[in-house]
């Protein structure tokens, strides 16, 4: 079994524990940076908004500047509700996770409960 470390997350900040293999892969994806999955997400689709092809490195520059803007949380809960109005990912579980207290969450629940809990 792989060794598993904390990552920080170069633009939130978000606390993530995973293999270094995973790091890896990310930072190669992601010109270097480390993204958790939320802020790796927001540079993909901000690569696909864009009205011009930009590259990765103009995405996660812009991703940075945007979570260290005076007020990001605003703009960061505006993000989480356009990608959750897309749905989950085919790869999630169907089944629905529990709290701390043994209490069911929906998946966007379970989500924002990890996320927050690191956070």
């Amino acid at each position: 079994m792989e060794e598993l470390v904390f990552a920080k997350c170069d633009c939130c900040g978000l606390m993530e524990e995973c293999t270094p293999a995973y790091i890896e892969t990310i930072r190669q994806r992601y010109v270097g940076k480390w993204m958790c999955g939320l802020c790796g997400q927001a540079v993909d689709d901000e690569i696909l908004r864009s009205q011009s092809l930009i590259t990765t490195e103009e995405a996660v520059t812009r991703h940075i500047n945007f979570c260290r803007s005076p007020n990001p949380s605003v703009h960061l809960i505006a993000a989480m509700r356009q990608i959750l109005r897309r749905g989950p990912p085919r790869s999630m579980p169907n089944s629905p996770s529990k709290d701390s207290k043994g209490m069911r969450l929906s998946r966007s629940e379970a989500c924002l409960y990890h996320h927050s809990n690191y956070a």
